[in-house]
């Protein structure tokens, strides 16, 4: 779980709906009715806000450069179906896309990817290397190579665990 600070812009939003589960304890936030509320979903869109969230987790780990943890949607299958138009900026013509409607995750979500692309910093949001872990961060280093959610806890691990091994 990681110490670094949150995504920028909407790049939040998914950093914080993945990291809504700890794969080690298994604690979902989603769970909760506070956890659905601070997404505005209701207990009738959880299957589909968990395999959202696990599809966006597949695609950070690809960011990574690592496979899924498990089988998921295809991510571009469900964000398909999330209805966006492009916003014009009366005051300086400036453009980009938006939800149809502000209330749906999916389009918020949709909207956040389509934001990140445009800027280039899609590929920055990675999932953790450590299998029992898999948090989602934002990779500030300036190669772009992070590996881990945090260095004092899941790289420290990681590299006893290559020690020990040794």
């Amino acid at each position: 779980m990681s110490d670094r600070a949150a995504a920028p812009g909407g790049l939040a939003l998914v950093e914080t709906l993945v990291n809504t589960v700890d794969l080690l304890s298994g604690a979902d936030r989603l769970g909760t009715p506070e956890g659905r509320a601070e997404f505005g979903v209701t207990e009738e869109d959880l299957a589909d806000v968990r395999a959202l969230r696990e599809s966006l987790r597949a695609a950070c780990l690809a960011h990574a450069g690592h496979p899924p943890h498990r089988e998921v949607t295809p991510l571009g299958a469900l964000l398909a179906r999330a209805p966006l138009y492009v916003a014009v900026d009366e005051r300086d013509g400036s453009a980009r896309l938006a939800p149809v409607d502000e209330g749906p995750l999916l389009s918020r979500v949709a909207a956040a990817v389509a934001q990140a692309l445009t800027e280039g910093t899609w590929q920055r949001l990675k999932a953790c290397e450590l299998p029992e872990c898999h948090w989602v961060y934002y990779d500030r280093s300036p190669a772009g190579r992070g590996r881990w959610c945090s260095m004092s806890t899941c790289g420290a691990r990681a590299k006893m665990r290559r020690y020990r091994a040794k």
